[in-house]
């Protein structure tokens, strides 16, 4: 078994699709492979994948690769996921499976309170980060170095709550599909719109915010 490192915490008829969606995913993944799979959720709403067959290590290893793995034994000095659960003064706190603290001076991305950081970098709640467990734990560098990235490019909006489909289909319910390059996936229910030169992430967000129940948080470069 493998439990993914994104969360399924929407309910109702949105969370049958979300289901149903990452059934999907997790088919291309692993569809090609010699293996036999069956999708949970847990009750902290982590997806967990039971897997049977010839290629069973060569599926987990697939679906770790893609989507992060919560695993139930840390070392120092490696690499894990979490999810953002919460932020206040004193840093970041991801769920990894059992909370883990990320101290303010440890975020590593540059000036301000962590809620500045959140907010200059889009970091919408749920949305799967990398870290380097220790004492004290610390954002991973790669995971460093592609928020920074985020901060050179065209702008994003990023949004939770919803799949890549329903945010896909919602930019072109607001008329806005030619202002994007596409829409990218963080997690199962979190994504970034990657904005085209000229567009304002700020504006997108405007346009396309009545029609999404979600947190809504630009880059903008």
């Amino acid at each position: 078994m493998v439990v993914l490192a994104t969360k399924l915490y929407v309910e109702g008829d949105a969370r049958e699709r979300s289901l149903d969606g990452l059934r999907s995913l997790v088919d291309n993944d692993v569809g090609e492979l010699d293996v036999e799979y069956e999708i949970g959720v847990r009750r902290d709403d982590f997806p967990s994948v039971t897997l049977d067959g010839p290629d069973e290590v060569a599926a987990r290893n697939v679906l770790a690769e893609t989507w992060g793995e919560i695993t139930e034994v840390f070392e120092d000095g490696e690499t894990y996921t979490g999810t953002l659960e919460s932020w206040d003064d004193d840093g970041f706190v991801l769920d990894a499976g059992e909370n883990v603290q990320i101290p303010a001076d440890q975020i590593g991305l540059g000036p301000g309170t962590p809620e500045q950081i959140r907010n200059r970098f889009g970091l919408v709640q749920h949305i799967p980060l990398e870290f380097t467990y220790g004492e004290p734990s610390q954002l991973a560098d790669e995971e460093q170095d592609r928020l920074y990235e985020w901060t050179r490019g065209n702008g994003r909006l990023n949004v939770n709550s919803a799949t890549r489909g329903e945010v896909r289909a919602t930019v072109n319910r607001a008329g806005h599909a030619r202002d994007i390059v596409t829409v990218e996936r963080l997690g199962l229910l979190e994504q970034s719109v990657i904005c085209k030169e000229g567009t304002d992430p700020p504006g997108l967000l405007s346009a396309v915010g009545e029609y999404l129940p979600a947190e809504l948080l630009c880059v903008v470069p």
